[in-house]
């Protein structure tokens, strides 16, 4: 058998090499991940993912290579979870895209296809996302077309009740829930107002919590019924809190950042709107995003909450999806790390250092080879 092309042993080794980086190390790194359990029969237990701030790049904001190579990277890893962990659902927290605040329709449009292109999944699969600021802007900047066609493109209100696997999540757009009752907010407020009522006729028989209401009872007849179970609160921006001080992890914000005091509104949900949610939600647990980072609160009435880190790798160099089991009365949280940027780094330089290496010992093997025996 001739020994192989010295030419064609570096295109083995370089193809090796990209084949390692960009596609298998997702495969090898996810397998390590599992569902956490619950101590009870968790056999129709829903088993759902949690990713946020996906970010998906316009043409203002950064290289287009950044953008190819962050889309890259998100669209491999989810597809490699989805193939070896096989969620029931998943549940995308906002920041869907990085310009939708600014990007005309045309532009959104586009950005729409290539993140359903990325984030493709079988029917059977309980897709579902939130807004985020960048997806339609802050408060006080939004234009009602830019809420109006993130709500139209992935389907999604305000405020949306859902049941998966007889467990209730309402989900909600944090940019509508300040309690200024600008339109939108009005519009949110009494989405937000139903879904307690619906919430209320289920657990008390009443729209309004009291069990001796009589007139409040008769209001539920007409009112669809959700199974007995507290909910889950899922919404882009976390609920008030002062800083990421207590937040810890290796994927917390960094100290420099950890200490910052939130603004209402703009890092954090304002503590009022944060306390209506609590009050007619009355979830058993809470899911945000938009910090970008880990972290683990308890509120008022020991309700938790977890943050949960953004899914690209321009703002982390340790990107997770968040994993979580959940039963009628139970739940546990756990989280499968992506592969770091660094080590794939460390292994392009490690790959790269070892071909100049190869070339330094073979360099008259490879003159030979190329001009032949004259």
């Amino acid at each position: 058998m001739r020994p192989l092309h010295p030419l064609l042993k570096v295109a083995l080794f370089v193809a090796f090499l990209f084949l390692l980086c960009e596609f298998l190390i997702y495969y090898l790194v996810i397998i390590q991940c599992s569902w956490p359990t619950i101590k009870s029969d968790n056999n129709d237990a829903l088993r759902a993912f949690f990713i946020s701030d996906t970010h998906l790049l316009g043409s203002r904001q950064g290289h287009w290579f950044d953008k190819l190579r962050r889309e890259w990277q998100m669209t491999r890893a989810f597809q490699s979870a989805m193939t070896i962990l096989n969620p029931d659902a998943v549940f995308v927290l906002g920041d869907l895209t990085d310009e939708g605040k600014w990007a005309s329709d045309y532009e959104f449009d586009a950005t729409v296809r290539r993140f359903w292109t990325m984030f493709y999944h079988n029917s059977d699969v309980d897709f579902n996302v939130v807004a985020g600021n960048h997806d339609m802007g802050f408060h006080d900047v939004i234009e009602p077309n830019r809420q109006h066609r993130f709500e139209v493109k992935f389907k999604t209100p305000s405020v949306q009740v859902l049941t998966i696997k007889d467990n209730v999540f309402v989900l909600v757009n944090s940019i509508t829930m300040e309690t200024d009752m600008c339109s939108m907010c009005s519009t949110a407020t009494e989405q937000l107002r139903h879904a307690s009522m619906q919430l209320n006729c289920t657990k008390y028989g009443s729209t309004n919590g009291q069990i001796s209401d009589s007139k409040s009872s008769k209001e539920c007849d007409s009112i669809q019924k959700l199974p007995k179970v507290a909910p889950i609160l899922l919404q882009h921006y976390p609920l008030w809190r002062v800083s990421d001080a207590m937040c810890t992890g290796v994927d917390a914000a960094p100290p420099n950042e950890r200490y910052e005091k939130f603004r209402p509104g703009y890092g954090a949900l304002p503590l009022d709107a944060s306390q209506r949610l609590l009050s007619w939600i009355q979830p058993r647990l809470v899911i945000s995003g938009h910090t970008h980072y880990n972290c683990y609160v308890v509120h008022d009435g020991d309700v938790p909450e977890f943050s949960v880190p953004s899914f690209s790798w321009r703002n982390l160099n340790n990107p997770s999806i968040v994993l979580a089991t959940i039963s009628k009365d139970k739940y546990e949280i756990g989280k499968c790390f992506l592969p770091q940027e660094s080590t794939v780094k460390m292994i392009y330089i490690i790959g790269v250092f070892t071909l100049a290496i190869w070339f330094l010992l073979n360099v008259k093997k490879l003159k030979k080879s190329l001009v032949g025996k004259n």
